[in-house]
């Protein structure tokens, strides 16, 4: 494996929930676990997007981004990775082709709150990202009912696990995809940065 790559083996089950991360805070930890737990993953990695296309700002620098994230999250079953930058991406489809044939065997999931998943179609070839690994959507504050009626997930509807049978998702052919709800947190990053309490640079 190239240097500064996340280790897999064949066979485990590895979550990537993808995100500026600007900044990391409680929340992705909680989802995070939560994922492990009704997913039945090995691992999460958390991948720190160079800047999100959908985004006017550019976040805080990657160093200070991935600091903070380490802070928030000392688990050693999560990985904190800059894999756009190394892989030179910056679409989810793109940096899923080139990481894919890398980790061959490993059972990936691509992780989301349920509000990205209302605006999942808007995303560069997002049907193609679907068609590439099972997607596990966890419920987030006020995008529940949204994200189980957006256009995304009525398309992909026949291809939808029950919530019951969420451990199967990494085995799944893709496309498939799971909608779980779990105690939640209100937390985000843009209202830690409304409030001041996280500045773009250091």
């Amino acid at each position: 494996m190239k240097q500064g790559f996340p280790i897999a083996a064949p066979g485990m089950r590895i979550g990537i929930l993808g995100g500026s991360f600007d900044p990391a805070h409680e929340g992705h930890a909680h989802i995070t676990h939560q994922a492990i737990r009704h997913f039945g993953l090995d691992r999460v990695w958390w991948m720190l997007s160079p800047g999100n296309p959908l985004k006017v700002r550019g976040p805080a620098p990657m160093a200070r981004r991935m600091a903070q994230a380490r802070k928030v999250i000392p688990d050693p079953r999560v990985d904190i990775t800059d894999l756009e930058v190394r892989l030179g991406t910056r679409y989810t489809a793109e940096t899923l082709s080139r990481l894919l044939p890398l980790y061959r065997g490993v059972q990936f999931v691509w992780l989301m709150g349920a509000d990205n998943l209302v605006q999942f179609d808007r995303w560069e070839n997002w049907q193609e990202i679907m068609r590439m690994v099972p997607v596990g959507v966890l419920a987030r504050p006020g995008s529940r009912l949204a994200g189980k009626c957006a256009r995304a997930a009525r398309i992909f509807d026949a291809h939808r696990l029950p919530a019951e049978q969420s451990h199967r998702l990494p085995l799944a052919q893709p496309p498939a995809w799971c909608f779980v709800d779990m105690p939640m947190s209100d937390l985000s990053s843009s209202a830690i940065r409304a409030r001041g309490d996280w500045r773009g640079t250091a």
